[in-house]
């Protein structure tokens, strides 16, 4: 299988090299499993013009050819790109129609993490599930809402269109691969010798719960500051509508509107971020952290944790923790 790589200036280096390097290893390993002197796994770089481009870091990548000069692509890959101002807003031309048109002709188009927003940008994602760096979820919503997206996911697939959760995400897209196009035997072999969970399926234990992005509607920026002041005190959003002296389904629509998500949700998604940081950081009981952030219930509370991230609050405790409990020595 031959997989060839679109670069773009800025790309990340890492979501290059890195599967080219898995691809190099799996190779290795196949050869040693079969004895088989066979390249199970070749790759190319191409660019827009076939010059050779700057990726992070200032590092130059030189390029086998141009798209132009590409014939007849098996799998096409387009790793992550910058999050920089015009992300979401770098498609040439040249791209949608090679792009568009090599999915018409049923080969697999691949996005790496911020990838995904180039790929979005061809509307061939539109009405299909895909992911992303999650810390970009909001923003790719924004520009490109037919896309049904999953941000919880490391990796999607649809009609031959693949998308890959965040940074090392790739790792486990690679592993995907190398099982699909070699085996479950060395799919296993190349996860141990990469150091790989194989398994893991969520980027959902990885979010950071982050501030919206800047609005302009003062009031609900004064709601904002409330919930993240005082957000293990209050019992009802209908409270944070009176502090700002709006009705409650007008404080709801307008929340809606300014930050993207429900008054609720954003209560919530600071009680997790607080449960996070003390699961992290402290010794706390469950119990404990429970009434620390503001609910009552433990059952409550560990039911939406585990929504939220996927893990137990325990599970998050052993796989997080920064500190050494009595249990664990």
């Amino acid at each position: 299988m031959k997989f060839t790589f679109l670069i773009t200036e800025h790309c990340f280096t890492s979501g290059v090299v890195g599967l080219l390097d898995a691809f190099a290893i799996a190779n290795l390993w196949q050869q040693e499993l079969t004895d088989s002197r066979e390249q199970l796994f070749t790759t190319e770089l191409v660019s827009i013009d076939g010059k050779p481009i700057t990726s992070s870091g200032c590092i130059e990548l030189k390029t086998h050819r141009s798209i132009k000069e590409t014939e007849k692509p098996e799998y096409i890959i387009v790793p992550p790109v910058f999050p920089s101002a015009n992300l979401g807003h770098q498609l040439t031309p040249d791209v949608q129609n090679w792009l568009t048109e090599n999915h018409r002709h049923h080969v697999p188009i691949a996005a790496v993490c911020t990838g995904s927003f180039l790929l979005a940008e061809t509307g061939l994602l539109d009405d299909r599930t895909a992911t992303t760096n999650w810390q970009f979820a909001g923003k790719f919503q924004q520009l490109f809402p037919k896309v049904k997206l999953r941000p919880e996911l490391i990796l999607t697939e649809e009609d031959g269109l693949i998308c890959t959760g965040a940074a090392t995400a790739y790792l486990n897209f690679g592993l995907s691969l190398i099982r699909r196009y070699g085996s479950e035997d060395l799919e296993n072999v190349c996860a141990k010798a990469l150091l790989i969970d194989p398994n893991r399926t969520s980027q959902a234990p990885y979010f950071l719960e982050r501030r919206a992005e800047k609005h302009a509607d003062a009031a609900i920026e004064k709601a904002q500051r409330l919930m993240h002041e005082k957000y293990s005190e209050i019992k009802i959003i209908d409270e944070i509508a009176d502090h700002v002296g709006i009705s409650s389904r007008h404080f709801k629509r307008r929340f809606k509107q300014a930050v993207g998500c429900s008054p609720l949700t954003y209560l919530q998604n600071i009680r997790i971020g607080s449960a996070k940081k003390k699961l992290e950081s402290t010794l706390a009981s469950i119990d404990d952290i429970t009434l620390q952030i503001g609910y009552a219930n433990a059952s409550t509370f560990r039911r939406l944790f585990k929504t939220r991230t996927n893990l137990s609050p325990r599970e998050y405790r052993d796989k997080f923790s920064k500190i050494m409990s009595v249990d664990k020595r």
